[in-house]
């Protein structure tokens, strides 16, 4: 008993405080130091840096303008573009995009696109930025028309089964659409979010 008692002082005194908690064993790494597991599991005591903000409001539209318009553009070209109060405000914008690493500015002061911004629930569609709701609630609505159509055509000659098989599966189709079409809006106007400040 005296000797497991040894064996577990031993093995405490083996461990090194580091910021508010013991890390690994102290002939792993440096005293006070946290080893790579812990600063991996974001452990050592410093918090983790915030990932890139998504991007909402004006600075989205600034930014859909630049991708759209497919050249380099300017604050002027760019408060004409996307609607905005002054020069001062569309350049504010444009160094916020540049800060992202989206856009990039040219020796003649313009701005162009570096790379494409993803952002949840989005996709490009060539230089258009549609909402993947948006496109769910299309392809619902294109069948929905099909069934429709199909009902229509074959309305005089089937028979009862089928006219309430149709009608419940135009029902769910229309359902399917409708709760797609909300989402897209909900997500349109979360990120179209107008700044306050602005």
């Amino acid at each position: 008993m005296p000797q497991l008692v040894s064996l577990v002082i031993i093995e405490m005194q083996t461990y090194q405080p580091f910021q508010g908690g013991f890390c690994c064993k102290q002939f792993l790494h440096k005293p006070n130091t946290p080893c790579r597991q812990h600063l991996n599991k974001g452990l050592a005591g410093r918090p983790k840096t915030e990932e890139k903000s998504e991007l909402e409001g004006i600075t989205l539209e600034v930014y859909l303008f630049v991708v759209k318009d497919g050249k380099p553009v300017g604050p002027r070209d760019v408060m004409k573009g996307a609607h905005l109060s002054s020069p001062s405000v569309a350049y504010r914008h444009l160094q916020k995009l540049e800060e992202l690493g989206l856009l990039q500015k040219n020796e003649y002061g313009e701005y162009f696109v570096k790379q494409r911004a993803k952002m949840r629930g989005y996709i490009w569609i060539g230089r258009r930025l549609t909402s993947k709701m948006m496109l769910y609630a299309i392809t619902f609505m294109g069948i929905l028309a099909t069934e429709i159509i199909v009902l229509a055509i074959h309305y005089e000659v089937e028979n009862y089964k089928f006219k309430v098989f149709f009608a419940l599966l135009i029902a769910v189709t229309t359902a399917a659409m409708g709760l797609f079409l909300w989402e897209a809006m909900l997500e349109r106007k979360r990120t179209a979010k107008p700044t306050p400040t602005e």
